[in-house]
């Protein structure tokens, strides 16, 4: 028996929503289908979403819940209309008719729990590519450390370069992936987002992603020394400083013998002067 949170604005949310739900064994729990109403909402196994109604409000709830890191499979509740509205950047795991019945919502539940749980054990959360790092069960960046303040379509964009280090994407693959199928804008909208996450990288850092002339973008991964270059480096460093000692030497040695001239140089008139007198 798995535990589910309902976000739903239905004024009879289980028999309404999912009817199916009604026959299961499921402990279900409500809440409104706002984003401040999951601040005191306890953790759950699977969250559904209730996008019978107003799909662009429910999308905008679907990438809210989805960055800010659930922690959970989150599953969409639409009509078969509404199918025709859903892409890949509302950001949920699974969808399901509000039609349909006992056993296959049991199925899906089944598999989206146990999809979590094989995620959690085998497959990496985070990916690595230099100092940045791409956090995807939280939808966050870092770079050395350091949060980086981007917007959803920056971070997914971050992402999936990130996620093929590399590989040559042209604009029109960047914008199929990142933005859907659905999107109408032209490709100018990747350069747009390209440069964005330059400048938020910043100077040292914003050749991650390079530019293939005439093709498009990749993530470039940043070299690491190679093991003789160290050693070359540290043996012109340790010869340096043996040349500023030996100069050191000389000059002190150069001193000093400049001292004992001066204190041996004769007195005028020929005389020492404790013999004068």
């Amino acid at each position: 028996m798995s535990s589910l949170l309902l976000l739903t604005n239905a004024l009879q949310p289980s028999a309404e929503v999912l009817p199916a739900l009604g026959l299961l064994l499921h402990n279900v729990r409500v809440a409104p289908a706002e984003g401040p109403a999951l601040v005191d909402t306890p953790g759950a196994d699977v969250i559904l979403v209730d996008g019978r109604r107003d799909l662009p409000q429910v999308r905008s709830l679907c990438q809210l819940l989805r960055s800010t890191g659930p922690g959970c499979p989150l599953i969409l509740v639409v009509t078969e209309g509404g199918l025709a509205a859903v892409t890949a950047d509302w950001g949920v795991d699974d969808v399901l008719l509000d039609t349909a019945g006992p056993a296959e919502v049991e199925a899906r539940l089944r598999l989206a729990t146990g999809r979590q749980q094989i995620g959690t054990d085998d497959s990496p959360m985070e990916i690595r590519g230099g100092d940045l790092s791409v956090d995807e069960a939280t939808y966050s960046a870092k770079l050395k450390g350091r949060v980086l303040d981007l917007t959803f379509k920056e971070f997914e964009l971050i992402k999936y370069l990130a996620q093929h280090p590399g590989r040559v994407f042209t604009r029109a693959q960047l914008l199929q992936e990142v933005w859907g199928y659905d999107y109408f804008g032209g490709t100018r909208t990747v350069d747009v987002h390209v440069r964005r996450l330059r400048a938020k990288l910043g100077p040292e850092n914003e050749s991650l992603i390079g530019t293939v002339r005439n093709v498009g973008y990749r993530f470039v991964i940043p070299e690491k020394p190679d093991k003789h270059d160290k050693q070359d480096k540290r043996d012109k460093q340790n010869e340096r400083d043996g040349v500023g000692r030996r100069d050191g030497r000389d000059r002190a040695g150069e001193s000093e013998g400049s001292s004992r001239s001066a204190a041996a140089a004769p007195v005028p008139g020929g005389v020492p002067h404790r013999l004068r007198g």
